[in-house]
């Protein structure tokens, strides 16, 4: 598809949008706290990060709590902070401690001297001992901007550029000098296992240390440098006294000298605490910082590029937290609504889904210490599992420029490593919980991109090798990449307890999903062969290993009176038995459903009752499977209604929708805006879950707007949006499509709507011109330009008779969709 100045649509809808804009900042509109719930038990409150970061950012600049989890560091509770630190995740599993969370700032009103190995409650610079508590109700959070207050009345804020930023802190009025600690050792998971610090006059100080990833097997060193707009009273360093005694400090001060620490690498981690003291004697000490991946000369490089000093020699705080809010009004303006008319609540959760779908991946572009390329690099791909589902797609809407940067780097990963990445975790490869599923974004980009990749600088040979490369080959180790595709290749499943005779080695569980999420990966090399002219043999090679996961079903497995689930399978062709309801919210025994050896189900994240579902390229063989489109209604019906949907785990995105399929979009309608209303909220808790790097911030935002994405295809569903209007802006093709909901009703926004609620889609328009179906939409007509009507009506009886309408279900690749 190539797009190019369509139809001068674009600056009359802005002009028609104009008031909106003018009358609504519309990053007022996001709110940051969202899915910062501290979990119970160790569980999620959604680990969503509302620091301070431009769309995309590497700097990721927050306070970090001391208890746990905390993936994010922030914790929206009485926790108490331990600094300010420069690089975090979004809405992450992982390690429950976190990961990045380095080199922090902690300010405190002290008297510190020179002194070995003697405790003083005036100057407590060690982790545990330093946390502070924060005042009620001084958390504040805009995009591009943080604040909070401690209960000492200390201020700190912070505003940021992509690899560089500020830190304000604001101290109360008395005779006690101010202090900074510039911690080296602690990251958010206390992991750290080598590095230096030097601090010389009147406060300039770098920083490398190295530390453990926070979801994969391997280490990594980061880098920061800090400059101080106040001359330092005295600057210098702490460390613990030895090892068996990491909270007990040597403290070595000065007003002139150079200062600096050095702990050599160790492969374990180490216990030790250290860093820099630096006192100042004004009332407010503004902190300039960058961070790299490179070098400390580099992170400074980046300060000083990003937060140049002015003529006056100053920071402009106020432009650096200008141009970050100008980024977001960007990004956020590419979805237009008409804030003053539509539901309240439902323009917050979109544009707050809307900003945390434009916080990752990060753009460590320029911060590559693993190889030379002029392509981009980017971090927190955490991970394709997580995000291919909605986070891809939605980019490919409305962020055509920057996905294709995202996109550049997978191809650049396999470039240089000979795999797509799949979760690249601190730079580093993390580990692999399904497929390869980079895979689908790649084959979504070809069908949707390819007439456009040289002007956005992407070799599609490239991305078609990579494909092929990852479809086909098997690494030594798929543990952190890559697929077991030997066994895939020589059983057409992935078998159970199956040693690979040529040495490859992996994580062997998680059979049955991998064995789906494969097949969805050679749909994917199959859509990228179509578009891009590739031969026969190649897309009809791919075209039917996307069916193996039809190897994976067992016809026999009965629950709940329904027959055929997904199983794992054996080599010699017979099923290992595993109970549908495993895994599921109502499992009654504790099984292991995650990545690990200890996943005897065959299913990650996920039961056999959901994951049966799961064959986005050819649902129609799922519903031909489970005895026809009325069973396979009750069955979904059945999977809500017995408690088996978990909102909280990406296998189940699909599913509210998929009644679609069945001729049943009305049962579709009703689902969504249950899930909506039930699952997710603009409350601290108002994610189901992790946000997983903004998957579900993705997945609501396109519920919202009445759609859902068909990975590596060009199809989305059509659903029944929550608001009665919206614009979509694509920057690329310079278009505006404005989608009207002609008889929206405000009535159905709730969980449950009234009888005669206009919910349900009666017909769809694009340009006048009726599309002959109430299932599906093509990309063209979402990105191209012009006016999509959707109208809806609240009869019920007639919308389940009307099905999908004449131009009939949407595609499966067994019935003949997602043609050539």
């Amino acid at each position: 598809m190539k797009l190019v100045n369509q139809r001068p649509t674009f600056l009359l809808l802005l002009l028609t949008f104009s008031n909106v804009s003018k009358a609504t900042n519309l990053t007022s509109l996001v709110n940051l706290f969202i899915g910062t719930a501290s979990g119970a038990n160790g569980g999620s409150g959604g680990n969503a990060f509302p620091g301070a970061a431009v769309p995309h950012a590497m700097a990721k600049v927050g306070i970090d709590v001391s208890t746990t989890p905390r993936q994010a560091g922030y914790i929206h509770d009485n926790s108490s902070i331990t600094g300010i630190s420069l690089l975090h995740d979004e809405g992450t599993g992982g390690n429950t401690d976190g990961g990045y969370g380095n080199f922090p700032l902690f300010p405190f009103i002290g008297s510190c001297s020179n002194s070995s190995g003697v405790s003083s409650p005036e100057c407590e610079p060690g982790i545990a001992a330093r946390a502070a508590l924060r005042a009620a109700g001084t958390d504040i959070a805009s995009p591009g901007y943080f604040s909070t207050t401690f209960v000492s009345g200390i201020q700190i804020e912070t505003t940021s550029t992509r690899r560089a930023g500020l830190i304000r802190f604001t101290f109360p009025v008395s005779n006690a000098t101010n202090y900074l600690v510039v911690d080296l050792t602690n990251d958010l998971g206390r992991s750290f296992s080598g590095g230096t610090i030097s601090l010389s006059p009147p406060g300039h100080v770098e920083l490398g240390g190295t530390f453990l990833q926070s979801y994969g097997p391997s280490n990594y060193t980061a880098y920061a440098c800090y400059d101080f707009d106040s001359p330092a009273l005295q600057a210098g360093t702490y460390q613990s006294v030895n090892t068996s005694s990491p909270t007990i400090f040597d403290i070595n001060l000065s007003s002139t000298s150079n200062m600096s620490l050095e702990f050599p690498f160790t492969s374990s981690v180490s216990p030790i605490q250290a860093g820099g003291l630096i006192a100042f004697n004004a009332s407010q000490v503004v902190a300039r910082f960058g961070v790299s991946m490179i070098s400390s000369a580099q992170a400074c490089l980046n300060a000083e590029d990003e937060v140049p000093t002015t003529s006056d020699g100053a920071w402009d705080w106020d432009a650096i937290m200008a141009n970050s809010n100008n980024e977001w009004e960007g990004v956020l303006s590419r979805v237009l609504i008409d804030v003053e008319k539509e539901n309240s609540t439902v323009v917050e959760l979109l544009y707050s889904s809307l900003y945390r779908a434009s916080l990752i991946p990060a753009n460590f572009t320029g911060e590559n210490p693993y190889w030379d390329s002029p392509f981009p690099f980017f971090d927190a791909m955490f991970c394709s599992w997580d995000v291919f589902r909605t986070v891809h797609p939605l980019l490919s809407l409305t962020s055509p420029q920057e996905w294709s940067q995202i996109v550049n780097a997978y191809v650049d990963g396999w470039r240089n490593t000979g795999y797509i990445p799949e979760c690249r975790a601190n730079t580093k490869p993390g580990y692999v919980q399904g497929g390869s599923d980079g895979m689908p974004i790649l084959g979504e980009f070809a069908v949707k991109y390819a007439a456009n990749a040289e002007e956005l600088g992407v070799p599609m040979d490239d991305l078609y090798q990579a494909l092929v490369d990852t479809a086909e080959n098997t690494p030594p180790n798929w543990l952190t990449v890559g697929r077991q595709n030997t066994a895939w290749k020589t059983f057409d499943y992935i078998p159970t307890d199956w040693v690979d005779p040529s040495g490859s080695v992996g994580l062997p569980t998680r059979e049955a999903s991998r064995a789906y999420e494969y097949s969805l990966g050679d749909f994917a090399v199959r859509q990228a062969g179509i578009a891009l002219n590739k031969s026969q043999a190649d897309i009809e090679k791919y075209a039917n290993r996307s069916m193996n996961f039809i190897n994976m079903w067992d016809p026999n497995v009965t629950s709940d009176g329904f027959s055929g689930f997904a199983q794992r399978r054996y080599q010699n062709g017979t099923f290992a038995f595993t109970d549908p309801i495993t895994c599921s919210p109502v499992d009654p025994i504790a099984h292991s459903c995650a990545r690990g050896d200890d996943n005897d189900s065959g299913f990650y994240e996920s039961s056999s009752w959901e994951m049966s579902f799961f064959a986005p390229h050819s649902v129609a063989t799922l519903v031909q499977l489970m005895g026809g489109n009325t069973t396979f209604a009750d069955r979904v019906n059945n999977y809500f209604s017995n408690g088996y949907f978990t909102a909280g785990n990406e296998p189940s995105f699909n599913v509210p929708s998929i009644y679609h399929y069945a001729g049943r979009p009305d049962l579709s309608a009703l689902r969504i805006r249950n899930v909506v209303f039930t699952d997710f909220s603009t409350q601290i808790g108002g994610i189901p879950g992790n946000d997983d790097s903004a998957a579900m911030a993705a997945l609501l935002a396109f519920h919202l707007l009445g759609l859902y994405p068909v990975q590596a295809s060009t199809q989305l569903l059509i659903g029944s949006p929550f608001v009665s209007s919206y614009t979509l802006m694509n920057p690329l093709f310079n278009t505006s499509t404005t989608f009207t909901v002609s008889g929206f009703d405000n009535t159905t926004l709730v969980a449950s709507p009234p009888s005669g609620g206009r919910v349900f889609v009666k017909s769809v328009t694009v340009n006048g011109v009726d599309t002959g179906s109430v299932c599906a939409i093509d990309f063209a007509d979402v990105v191209g330009g012009g006016e999509v009507v959707i109208e809806v009506d609240g009869d019920a009886d007639a919308a389940a008779l009307r099905g999908c309408g004449p131009a009939g279900l949407p595609d499966s690749l067994e019935t003949g969709g997602f043609p050539m």
